[in-house]
């Protein structure tokens, strides 16, 4: 069962590794005894399931959950069972890829009008004349 994100990109369950280790949080007694946390780690780096701009857009969007070698992990430890933290580390790994999917748009340099420079070189002259009404009269 691989984890689909979108209609080109699907990464298969062997590039991605989950394991448990002890939550904090709900779940009473159990937090002592039992690992419900989920743990994922995907291979961002080295992964030939994503295209490489989206490689890159997906390792910028990571940010700390990054580690050196380029790996991705992510702890999941809201609920109280293990099946369903590594249902929402999966869905958290995909939301992650589906955001790096989207390209960003370029900005188109544009200059401003002479009427923009007009009305913002009139509005500082206003706020000038309102400063300046502000201090006290002078004895002359």
């Amino acid at each position: 069962m691989s984890l689909r994100i979108g209609p080109t990109v699907q990464i298969p369950d062997e590039e991605i590794a989950i394991s448990y280790i002890l939550a904090s949080g709900p779940g009473g007694q159990n937090v002592n005894k039992l690992a419900t946390a989920a743990q994922l780690r995907f291979d961002a780096r080295h992964s030939p399931s994503l295209p490489p701009r989206v490689r890159a857009r997906l390792q910028a969007l990571a940010g700390g959950r990054l580690t050196k070698d380029g790996v991705i992990v992510l702890t999941a430890q809201r609920f109280r069972s293990q099946t369903r933290n590594r249902e929402d580390a999966r869905e958290r790994l995909a939301d992650l890829i589906r955001e790096a999917l989207i390209a960003p748009v370029r900005r188109i340099a544009t200059r401003p009008s002479r009427g923009e420079k007009r009305r913002r070189l009139e509005s500082k002259l206003h706020r000038g004349q309102i400063k300046q009404g502000r201090s006290r009269p002078s004895e002359d």
